[in-house]
């Protein structure tokens, strides 16, 4: 459980194997991390700390309850680290644009947060596997 189902991929990074609905669902968490790191640094821009914090809440941590544990099976304790740290990170950001509305804090606090987004795709990826059932 601890050390997922992984394999070293020819890139050098660590390949998580898994099923194409759970690769799927993976894939568009990292999506929706995105989507909102776009709608938080335009808010941020505009100085519209609402929808920096709506934006943040949106993939904190309360976004993580719909994982099966099958899936969280497979995934390697550091991934899972990461994601759980990254979950935690856009909810502090969320408190911090309602309860200090600085938006040169929200970027900085964005930028300390997408390094976990660059440390994670660079070593790790999301590969289907044939034996890791439907």
């Amino acid at each position: 459980m601890f050390q997922g189902s992984v394999i070293e991929s020819p890139d050098g990074r660590i390949s998580i194997l898994l099923n194409a609905s759970e690769r799927n669902m993976v894939l568009q968490e990292m999506r929706a991390f995105l989507e909102s790191v776009q709608q938080i640094t335009k808010a941020a821009t505009e100085n519209n700390m609402k929808i920096v914090a709506e934006s943040a809440s949106k993939v904190g941590k309360a976004a993580q309850g719909a994982v099966p544990g099958t899936l969280i099976g497979k995934l390697p304790i550091e991934f899972k680290k990461l994601g759980f740290d990254t979950h935690l990170k856009f909810d502090d950001l969320a408190l911090n644009a309602k309860d200090f509305g600085d938006s040169n804090q929200v970027l900085i606090q964005l930028s300390e947060l997408m390094q976990n987004c660059v440390g994670c795709h660079a070593a790790y990826r999301i590969d289907v596997s044939e034996t890791s059932g439907q």
